[in-house]
């Protein structure tokens, strides 16, 4: 059985929480789907820990661009689809 550190399932799972997807990172990783599932629940169930602990600040940096990227995609999506509405609308 492969064991792995704590600081490399963390790193895992903070790419989970930016938007990887699980079966992406198993892949890329070679790690079952079953166990980054394991380890996302894990650490979802465990306020107390602290994921931005064991990276730099270089990584902190990329993962705060990388959710803000997805927030402003996602925003930009809706206004394209009410645009869409509103154009239906007046016609």
């Amino acid at each position: 059985m492969k064991h792995y550190s704590d600081d490399f399932k963390i790193k895992i799972i903070e790419l989970v929480k930016i938007g990887r997807s699980i079966s992406d990172l198993s892949r890329e990783y070679n790690i079952p789907t079953s166990t980054i599932a394991t380890w996302n629940r894990y650490y979802k169930n465990n306020e107390s820990f602290r994921f931005n602990d064991t990276f730099s600040d270089t990584e902190k940096e990329l993962i705060a661009l990388k959710k803000e990227n997805k927030h402003l995609k996602m925003e930009n999506d809706i206004l394209k689809q009410s645009a869409l509405i509103m154009g239906q609308k007046g016609k």
